[in-house]
């Protein structure tokens, strides 16, 4: 295996600088849009790691689309890409990744739970409301979601909508990704009159958010895949 670059390994631990505006907007919202976390040249490095972890370990290989579930047809999602290489280590052991974190978070620290590719293939179908806590056992709030598109994610590739300041409510929190969870939820929110934000993401762009800040995503319609790795 090739070793990781310097100017890429300096990247991945270097400091980000957070504005004090992007901490509030995070306590109050329960999500933050980070734009130039990284640099084209450590993003595309990044992507040829973990796209090549995900060939090798697809758990959707050879199932046709029509043959899936809602969740089948949401992503192709592949777990714990650090165990599998230095780099895939690198990736999600990313002190600057876990900087931001601990800044948004307000604590002396994170742990990593785990980290997953989730790869929205051309013609992938939306993902359903959700909140990501659900499915994790733990007793505290203070866990959060680094989502790290590969490259440019347009509206039409399906990048992560967020039901704004849902992280203060108890909306979903019993619900898996479903149809059940997207037609619940949706009219939950309506019914709360929280608004939904989404917008496309520029190359470099990071995104966080809490494990119970309620999201989803639109399908993919282009003839690209929607390539995003988070680590949690």
């Amino acid at each position: 295996m090739k070793p990781i670059p310097d100017t890429v390994a300096a990247e991945l631990d270097a400091p980000f600088p957070l504005e004090e505006a992007a901490k509030r907007r995070f306590r109050e919202e329960g999500f933050v849009k980070i734009p130039g976390v990284f640099s084209a040249g450590t993003l595309a490095w990044i992507d040829g790691v973990v796209t090549a972890l995900v060939e090798v370990r697809n758990p959707l290989a050879g199932v046709p689309m029509e043959s899936r579930d809602t969740y089948g047809k949401a992503f192709i999602q592949v777990f714990n890409l650090w165990r599998e290489s230095d780099a895939g280590r690198a990736v999600g052991f990313s002190a600057r990744l876990a900087g931001i974190a601990t800044a948004l978070l307000g604590t002396a620290g994170v742990r990593m739970w785990h980290d997953q590719a989730l790869f929205k293939e051309p013609g992938g179908g939306h993902t359903p409301w959700h909140a990501d806590q659900q499915y994790w056992p733990m007793a505290s709030g203070l866990c959060v979601t680094a989502w790290i598109p590969l490259h440019a994610v347009p509206l039409e590739q399906g990048p992560l909508s967020f039901a704004k300041g849902s992280h203060l409510k108890r909306i979903g929190h019993d619900l898996e990704i479903s149809d059940e969870s997207e037609r619940i939820i949706g009219e939950e929110l309506v019914r709360a009159r929280l608004v939904e934000v989404v917008e496309p993401y520029a190359a470099g762009d990071v995104s966080f958010h809490l494990g119970w800040t309620l999201h989803r995503a639109g399908p993919n319609t282009t003839d690209r895949p929607r390539k995003v790795h988070t680590v949690i």
